[in-house]
């Protein structure tokens, strides 16, 4: 696995989160499963096999996070701007596209209200990662190569 890139927000959220579900997440799911249980025969229970597989889901997504977090490189955002990196946005031009698209580049974790998401993983991430604006590169999408041009870069208001 990667290392995931985060801004400082998004490392908080995530740690936030984690908090959540290995304290009072827990505890409301344990409470849930002894409920389900006093119904009697938890064989046909579908109260029981409905928390217990919550129990496994929250279980999971404790993992994911601890593990995330455990190996997050925390980006600095204000020292972003002049090349394409985790933290920054970076709009570009598809080739024979006059449209411009904006991408925050980072982990999917970042979940921005107004911009995708573009993963430093992604063979689009792979190829920007580094350049400067009126760079063009090209990447093996799903079909074919794709070339972008990357117009501007900046940092997140």
């Amino acid at each position: 696995m990667s290392e995931p890139h985060l801004s400082a927000q998004a490392h908080a959220r995530l740690q936030a989160e984690l908090e959540e579900r290995t304290t009072t997440r827990r505890r409301e799911l344990s409470l849930w499963i002894e409920r389900a249980r006093e119904h009697g025969d938890i064989s046909e229970n579908a109260d029981y096999d409905a928390a217990k597989n919550e129990q496994g889901h929250n279980e999971a997504r404790i993992r994911q996070l601890e593990q995330m977090l455990k190996n997050a490189v925390v980006i600095d955002a204000n020292a972003a701007g002049d090349v394409v990196e985790a933290g920054t946005l970076v709009d570009l031009r598809y080739e024979g596209d006059d449209d411009l698209v904006t991408y925050l580049v980072g982990s999917i974790e970042e979940r921005h209200e107004k911009y995708d998401v573009l993963s430093t993983n992604s063979p689009l991430g792979q190829a920007l990662l580094g350049k400067g604006p009126n760079a063009t590169v090209t990447y093996q999408g799903p079909k074919r190569e794709i070339s972008v041009t990357v117009v501007a870069i900046r940092v997140p208001d």
